[in-house]
């Protein structure tokens, strides 16, 4: 078969992998990892886009689409293939809300007759305390919709539990569930709409740290087969078809019943408690890390059952499927910072080595490194390493020897992952006669001792010696990391020429702006446009008099005459106690819960992206059609986000699957289509101007007030935009040079490069440079505003 796998991470690797071992498929990936192109073409396409994944189906004969992440499937990916008449893996996005709303799962529960908790849904944070004081500690609160495996909070602390609700309320309802007590369990059913067949137990673990410490993540390991269900169940087929019986065939039959029937896998997020198996939630598609250590148990091919899955022939095969007594374990190495601020960016070394073990190595967040065949981290969670071997302590032995290989500066691990399920399954082999108790304390301390020299060889983060009254290069740039600074707390140097303004509390110097927090008003900032002018990492001298007005003007008229809410709040006389001097180039604006992503929109191939596409065809990775030049048309705009990196590290573009991983699918389409939709309606407004908006970029925070996505920055300037002038852009007949002169200090760049040599202080700038580029800034605006 012609199979597509929509995804970008291990768990999409490992159903490749698995895909790849039947060896009679063609696989394409989209948009996949660098680690994926030894076993499947990768196509860099929106892996969101319903339309586009469709189309390509069908252009290129596709038999099979295979869904890997919620993303698409919220984003109704399945139904548009599925209309074309293309068998796919995966769930209506109707279907899909069996994940993307846990109130939509606990209905279709409490009709199907399913056992599960107690559990109330909440908007306002008053509720939620009544029910947490109500249903006591231990305190269970979840977010209703996706939140990428970091909604569930189970605390003993009740104004954690608060803090928790009242982060998430800002983005929707949150549930308030009783607390179940017991040991956690995954099983993945198989479904096509009427049958269901299930794959073996798993059990993983979500928290950073060692014992079920530090914050939830996504996953940092799992383990398989899950030894505390042979004494409770009899074995693990036994608790399978306990599961099947009495939780996901009802689920299905229901939701057939409805009208919005099943196909694709079925997530089972169980607990085994006292009073029996109940669930705690379920997802519409394979688990991660659950997926790469479960698909190796497979004693059957895969591809069939994805197929029958998608076409409804599950029916047809045999009710249980062929396993294997195979053990698995995987251990998710993360980047430093995971899960909160990610240091992406370093090399990873020592991935041969590792594979050289016989360890699988899937990768998840990684990317080509600087040097040819390098490889680097890109996110959060980077690798998973799977150990597998006759015993669940054999394969822990394995993970953390292929681990012990690898390098990755402030990697971060758990050394625990299948430790006291490894134990226990030895301790049931020796009941049994199949181990001596000797052996079985000889595998665990061989195991355990692997797992701390993993621990101990992983090089330890950088450190970067903190400098005072300086800001690092990545903060200083742009006004969002004014507003990060602020809402961290962070105090930064003042430059001298800083005014003292009565009301207000100087917070932040950058290289062209400073920003200012309101007395008694930790919500309201000022954001002061600074004439200064800078290039090539310097400030420079003289100033420009009046370029912090004209970008002020021009971004107070793109915030009026676009329908999106943006983050100016200024309320009458707010300007009253300023000088006119400050106020002309001044806004006042609130603070926002800034996005760590700058959403980079580009319409025509220039700059950096003409670089990139002369050397490999794309723009951050998007293919674009062969034989374009510099300042020619993009087919349609292009999204290329860059992530903001924390003090000291460079921005790094980055795919829209890991904006994804930042911040969650909802907030990344989100982000994505309002850039495409401000940069669409912008363009339009300025041609009808005779001036052409070639690229751009835009900075969003969320209102802790009200939880909207708000448009913040300065917009649409000539510090953030390329404009042309639309007339000579069209002239054939001009230079390259003229036709794609900006409105911006191009000026003052070719001059310094015509009259510095880059060493030093540079020059001061000639009047008539000064001159000709303020002239350059007051002609935009004078155009736009006409």
């Amino acid at each position: 078969m012609k199979i597509l796998v929509l995804g970008s991470g291990a768990r999409e690797h490992a159903i490749l992998d698995s895909l790849a071992a039947e060896g009679t498929h063609e696989l394409i990936v989209a948009p996949g990892n660098i680690g994926m192109e030894a076993i499947a073409e990768r196509i860099r396409i929106d892996q969101t886009k319903p339309d586009l994944i469709a189309d390509f189906a069908e252009d290129e004969q596709i038999d099979l689409v295979v869904i890997g992440p919620e993303a698409p499937l919220v984003a109704g990916v399945a139904d548009a293939v599925r209309q074309r008449g293309i068998t796919v893996f995966g769930p209506s996005k109707a279907a899909s809300q069996i994940e993307g709303s846990k109130t939509f799962a606990k209905d279709i529960m409490q009709r199907a007759g399913v056992p599960t908790g107690q559990a109330r849904l909440f908007e306002d944070l008053e509720q939620v305390a009544a029910t947490l004081d109500e249903f006591g500690a231990p305190y269970v609160v979840k977010a209703d919709g996706l939140a990428s495996g970091k909604g569930v909070m189970v605390t003993g602390d009740r104004n954690d539990a608060l803090r928790h609700a009242e982060h998430w309320l800002a983005h929707g309802p949150v549930l308030v569930e009783e607390f179940l007590d017991g040991l956690e369990v995954s099983l993945f059913c198989f479904s096509d709409g009427e049958t269901v067949r299930a794959l073996p137990p798993a059990q993983d673990f979500k928290r950073l740290h060692n014992d079920d410490a530090g914050p939830n993540t996504g996953g940092m390991g799992a383990y398989t087969p899950v030894p505390f269900l042979v004494d409770r169940f009899g074995g693990e087929r036994e608790f399978m078809r306990e599961v099947v019986t009495t939780v996901a065939q009802p689920v299905i039959d229901t939701m057939r019943a409805d009208g919005t029937p099943f196909q694709g896998l079925l997530y089972c997020g169980l607990i085994v408690t006292a009073a029996g198996i109940r669930v705690i939630e379920f997802n519409a598609r394979f688990g991660d890390p659950e997926t790469q250590v479960v698909l190796g148990r497979l004693a059957e091919p895969l591809a069939p059952l994805l197929e029958a899955s998608g076409d409804g022939t599950l029916g047809r095969h045999p009710e249980e499927l062929a396993l294997n007594d195979t053990s698995a374990v995987t251990v998710v190495l993360a980047s430093e910072g995971y899960p909160d601020k990610v240091r992406s960016g370093r090399e990873i070394l020592g991935l041969e080595d590792a594979a050289a073990t016989g360890a699988r190595i899937f990768h998840a967040a990684t990317g080509p490194g600087e040097h040819e065949g390098g490889i680097t981290a890109t996110g959060g969670r980077v690798l998973n390493v799977v150990g597998e071997g006759p015993t669940l302590q054999d394969a822990r032995q394995l993970a953390y020897t292929a681990l012990s290989r690898i390098r990755l500066e402030g990697g971060q691990f758990r050394t625990d992952i299948a430790q006291t399920g490894a134990a226990l399954q030895n301790s049931l082999l020796a009941r049994d006669g199949r181990i001596t108790s000797d052996q079985a304390s000889d595998s665990e301390a061989a195991a355990n001792a692997m797992a701390e020299q993993a621990f101990e060889s992983m090089p330890a983060a950088p450190v970067t010696a903190e400098v005072p009254n300086q800001t690092s290069p990545g903060l200083e740039e742009t006004p969002i990391a004014a507003q990060i600074a602020a809402q961290r707390g962070i105090e930064l140097g003042e430059r001298q020429s800083q005014p003292a303004l009565d009301g207000w509390r100087h917070i932040y110097s950058g290289k062209v702006r400073e920003v200012y927090q309101a007395d008694g008003d930790a919500d309201a900032l000022l954001i002061i446009a600074s004439n200064r002018v800078s290039a090539f990492d310097h400030i420079l001298e003289p100033e420009i008099l009046g370029k912090g007005e004209l970008l002020t003007q021009l971004s107070r008229r793109w915030f009026a005459a676009l329908e999106v809410p943006n983050h100016l709040r200024e309320p009458e006389g707010w300007a009253a106690g300023l000088p006119e001097s400050v106020a002309s180039r001044s806004m006042r604006v609130a603070r926002l819960d800034m996005f760590p992503i700058e959403c980079v929109v580009r319409g025509y191939l220039t700059g950096s992206g003409l670089k990139e596409y002369q050397e490999s065809g794309t723009v951050c990775g998007i293919p674009l059609p062969e034989g374009l030049g510099d300042g020619d048309r993009l087919p349609a705009p292009i999204y290329t986000p860059a992530y903001k990196a924390p003090q000291g590290e460079h921005d790094q573009n980055i795919t829209f699957e890991q904006t994804v991983e930042l911040v969650g699918p909802e907030a990344a389409a989100a982000l994505r289509d309002l850039s495409l939709w401000i940069f669409a309606t912008a363009s339009e407004r300025a041609l009808s101007r005779g001036v052409i908006l070639a690229d751009t970029k835009f900075e969003f925070g969320r209102d802790p007030r009200t939880g909207e996505i708000t448009l913040a920055d300065e917009v649409l300037t000539s510090d953030s935009s390329r404009y042309w002038d639309a007339a000579l852009y069209e002239n054939r007949e001009l230079p390259l040079e003229e036709r794609l002169a900006s409105f911006d200090k191009q000026i003052v760049r070719n001059w310094l490069l015509a009259n510095w040599d880059g060493q030093g202080t540079p020059p001061e700038l000639p009047a008539e440079i000064i001159e000709q580029t303020r002239a350059r800034y007051a002609e935009l605006l004078t155009r736009l505003s006409s």
